[in-house]
């Protein structure tokens, strides 16, 4: 069986796996108790993964893995050009990969018309395994065309791509996990994987605490970038999570979908829209007037 015809069963299996870890993780040891029960945010956030990945399907059927191979087929990119043994080809393309990513996160909160495509995703009041699944369609479908590009430009091993989409995607549950780690393993955790105490700063309502953390599976780009913030100012306990202006708690399906469209950017965007006001402390956000 060759890699794109094994590729969907090694994805389906690795998501249930641990999807189904963290959601029993969180009922063993719950961070906090969530504001909407867990039969209707997980209905409109696993039916937004499922719009998601019906889009990309049919827009872009072959995916980044497809587009490795076909690298391969064409001699196209860096590592179909220039030879170097399979392993370095493979971490430097699982880094390299990693590192977009992280660029394009911070790209999705500087420019206000992508952050009203990401702000979907941190609309969310609460914070679970299902917020790391949560993400508007469009968003995905642009995600998915810069990983293309990149994967087409380093002429990346196709095993390397799946090997970075699938550690990509469970840590993405990972780290939006509603679970309490003990701070003797979290502090030296962090250093290796992003850990859901890292990236709920990344969720809170405060401007500058929203602005930071960007990883989502490496934390070293953030240490390097002067993006890392450790701790949230309200404590760990009290943090408040999601937008100052979008507070809705009945978040449909079809809500979801038009939030970009229906709803202002917010403060935070570095490069907000006109009209929307500086929070005075340069930190906490205020609610824009209606």
């Amino acid at each position: 069986m060759d890699l794109m015809q094994s590729e969907p069963l090694v994805r389906l299996s690795v998501f249930f796996g641990v999807f189904a870890a963290v959601a029993i993780w969180e009922i063993i040891t719950p961070f906090r108790d969530l504001s909407t029960r867990k039969p209707v945010r997980w209905g409109r956030n696993l039916g937004l993964l499922a719009l998601d990945t019906l889009l990309v399907r049919l827009v872009l059927p072959a995916g980044a893995v497809g587009a490795a191979l076909l690298a391969v087929e064409r001699g196209w990119g860096l590592f179909n050009v220039v030879e170097v043994a399979p392993i370095v080809a493979v971490i430097a393309s699982v880094l390299i990969l990693d590192f977009t990513i992280y660029l394009q996160h911070v790209t999705f909160h500087a420019l206000p018309a992508l952050w009203r495509l990401h702000m979907v995703h941190h609309a969310d009041l609460d914070f679970d395994v299902t917020t790391g699944t949560r993400f508007h369609p469009f968003e995905i479908l642009l995600s998915m065309l810069i990983k293309i590009a990149v994967v087409a430009f380093l002429g990346a091993p196709a095993v390397a791509v799946l090997i970075f989409e699938l550690l990509l995607n469970a840590t993405a549950m990972f780290n939006h996990g509603n679970i309490r780690l003990p701070g003797w393993l979290d502090t030296p955790l962090r250093w290796l994987v992003v850990t859901p105490d890292m990236h709920r700063v990344h969720h809170s309502v405060k401007r500058v605490e929203c602005n930071s953390n960007f990883g989502f599976n490496l934390p070293w780009w953030d240490r390097l970038f002067g993006t890392y913030v450790p701790e949230p100012a309200a404590g760990r306990d009290d943090i408040v999570i999601g937008v100052s202006h979008i507070r809705e708690q009945r978040q449909t399906l079809p809500w979801l979908v038009g939030l970009p469209f229906l709803r202002r950017t917010g403060v935070y965007p570095f490069g907000r829209a006109r009209g929307d006001s500086e929070p005075s402390d340069g930190s906490e956000p205020r609610r824009p007037q209606s």
